[in-house]
């Protein structure tokens, strides 16, 4: 190994001789040069050198090459701007870094981000084996689409071979059928190459649009009025004119002749690309997108033929209708009540054929959405017919909804929180307490708005509610707590304890209710844990007593959980740090308790450890981690 590294830097020492002789380095600088080349060319020469052991070299050289590139800048300019002749110094960097991409990318064949970084330096520097890398990067990765993209921008954009992107994007099609991007750029690059021509036809005046062209014929045409005596016509329609007419309509034809054969580039390549996608829907926006921005001859039929298309495969899909209503106001700043009725009837139309949640969602979405840019936009489904307040129609979509049976439980919850947006709190809370009672008895998203809502309203009545108040929402909370899981009904639960902390007898009562269902549950390892919560509430309010016989109650329940192991524990360490002299020694046995059934948790033994550490004394913290070796054999790595 060590040969090897001494081999390649004698190989450096006609560049280092140039670095110096031309004064762009003194000999200690060299010195350092060659200090650190020697370090990098060790790593990189280990049995597995790392990805990071080449990329710090790469940007060591890249920075040594700007450095020599400002100092030979300054040395011209202080010998009076005049250019010095290029050397061996000059590019022995950037061959080196390309050697050095070179090694990393045969390790790394994978790695798709590093190929991009070398072909991007390649491509910086204007380096010929930019064709070679591609080349490479084709063969071992056929199956990424934006390999070849790459390599057809490059072959197009930089290179000027439209044959070798075109053949690119085509082998890139036959490796990756199923990639929307590949269709897509590969139609831009189409259209693209047709655009050129037709520029290079204006340029060479073969065609109508040349700026220069028109200013010429302008002038000869105003000398041809000013010298009229000196042309004689042929006949009483004029030659001269039906020549000129002649000239026009020919740069026409050909100009029509571009844009036909761009529709019929786009024709193929849609055919092709619905072939292999039939089931892609963007890719038909997209198309259609690219359609709309190029002007051919006949666009308005393939527009046609592509939407016909659409509606043919997507008509069942509720993004279809979704996105055939927006096309309608997609060109519209504000809210045009005309524009606005097209899309609404679009929407009602894709409503008949498919009545479903997801469809009156979509529907309610855009309808909103026109609702926050204009709260008193109205509706016009033609000129002659009579405006519609938005607001008004988007409640008939709701009970719309209702009566097909498309009603879902985001649904209802968004129909009772527009009601609470226009103000309508009486009719909200009628609203809610007829779904909570009917078609979403076990709602918890439904039964959090009611409670809010009730609760607002007692508010608005009084300002401390009284105890028939109190009893009532305590009721309803119990009635939903009761029906569902601990871990669905986390606000639920959160909402009760806030609600109930200033009144004991209530709060106790959802005490007794949640050791009940823990009883029955069990505690959460990981997320809501409602006994942790307890327990900070009573912290907060009763102190630490009490919240100490809290926790005994829940850790003698089954499967308490380590949520509530680690609550505990934490309070006893505060307590312990503040000095309260039986804080360390709870904490510990609750460690022990915790570890009694989850022994395989490598984190626990870890935070025991630490408290050990800091609380306790060399000997116990020894204890603890022979201990959690001892246990963790196949998660010792964890520890």
């Amino acid at each position: 190994m060590a040969d090897v590294v001494q081999f390649k830097l004698e190989r450096m020492l006609d560049e280092l001789d140039d670095l110096e002789r031309r004064g762009l380095f003194s000999r200690r600088e060299i010195a350092e040069i060659v200090k650190k080349r020697r370090k990098f060319e060790y790593r990189l020469k280990r049995p597995s050198p790392l990805k990071e052991d080449f990329l710090v070299y790469i940007d060591y050289e890249k920075q040594l090459d700007a450095l020599r590139s400002l100092r030979k800048k300054a040395f011209e300019r202080k010998s009076g701007g005049e250019k010095s002749k290029k050397s061996v110094s000059d590019h022995s960097c950037v061959t080196r870094i390309l050697h050095i991409y070179q090694l990393a990318t045969n390790r790394f064949k994978g790695d798709i981000e590093l190929w991009f970084q070398y072909l991007e330096f390649c491509r910086a520097r204007g380096h010929g084996r930019m064709k070679k890398a591609l080349a490479q990067l084709v063969r071992f990765h056929p199956k990424i689409a934006g390999v070849w993209i790459y390599a057809a921008a490059w072959e197009f954009d930089s290179n000027l071979n439209v044959a070798s992107a075109r053949a690119l994007m085509q082998n890139g099609l036959r490796s990756c059928p199923t990639s929307e991007d590949l269709w897509v750029e590969y139609l831009r690059m189409e259209l693209t190459y047709l655009n050129k021509l037709k520029a290079r036809k204006i340029a060479l005046g073969e065609d109508k649009g040349n700026v220069a062209r028109d200013n010429k014929n302008a002038d000869e045409q105003q000398w041809k009025d000013k010298n009229q005596d000196l042309f004689v016509s042929l006949d009483e329609n004029g030659d001269v004119d039906k020549r000129s007419n002649s000239q026009d309509s020919d740069s026409e034809g050909k100009l029509d002749m571009f844009r036909e054969h761009g529709l019929n580039v786009l024709d193929a390549i849609y055919s092709g690309a619905i072939e292999a996608l039939p089931s892609a829907f963007s890719l038909r926006t997209r198309f259609l997108a690219i359609l709309d921005a190029t002007e051919l001859v006949y666009s308005e039929e393939m527009r046609k033929k592509i939407l016909d298309d659409m509606r043919r495969d997507f008509s069942k899909e509720p993004q279809y209708w979704d996105w055939l209503a927006r096309v309608e106001i997609a060109d519209s700043e504000g809210v045009n009540p005309l524009q606005l009725g097209k899309a609404v009837q679009v929407y009602e139309e894709g409503l008949k054929s498919l009545p479903s949640s997801v469809m009156v969602e979509l529907y309610l979405r855009f309808l909103m959405e026109a609702e926050n840019k204009d709260g008193e936009a109205v509706i016009h489904f033609n000129s002659q017919s009579p405006a519609i307040e938005l607001v008004s129609h988007i409640r008939e979509v709701f009970e719309k909804a209702e009566n097909l049976g498309c009603n879902s439980e985001d649904l209802a919850c968004q129909h009772v929180s527009f009601l609470l947006h226009l103000g309508k709190l009486v009719e909200a809370k009628i609203l809610a307490e007829k779904l909570c009672s009917g078609k979403f008895p076990d709602a918890v998203k439904l039964w959090t708005l009611r409670l809010t809502i009730e609760m607002r309203y007692i508010q608005n009545k009084s300002v401390s509610p009284g105890k028939a108040d109190l009893l009532f929402i305590f009721e309803l909370l119990k009635n939903i707590l009761l029906k569902v899981s601990v871990s669905e009904a986390e606000n639920l639960w959160i909402m009760g304890l806030k609600y109930f902390a200033n009144q004991r007898h209530h709060f106790e009562k959802l005490v007794e209710m949640s050791v009940l269902l823990l009883a029955k549950d069990g505690g959460n390892n990981s997320g809501f844990s409602l006994s942790s919560t307890i327990l900070n509430f009573i912290l907060q309010r009763d102190g630490v007593e009490s919240a100490r016989e809290m926790y005994k109650r829940f850790l003698a329940l089954p499967h308490p959980g380590l949520a509530i192991y680690r609550d505990c524990i934490e309070l006893e360490s505060n307590l312990a740090s503040t000095g309260d002299k039986t804080g360390l020694t709870n904490a510990r046995r609750l460690y022990e308790s915790a570890l009694s059934t989850h022994d395989q948790d490598a984190s626990l033994w870890r935070d025991y450890h630490c408290l050990e550490i800091k609380m306790g004394t060399s000997e116990t913290a020894a204890a603890v981690h022979w201990r959690a070796r001892k246990t963790l054999k196949t998660n010792i790595s964890q520890l």
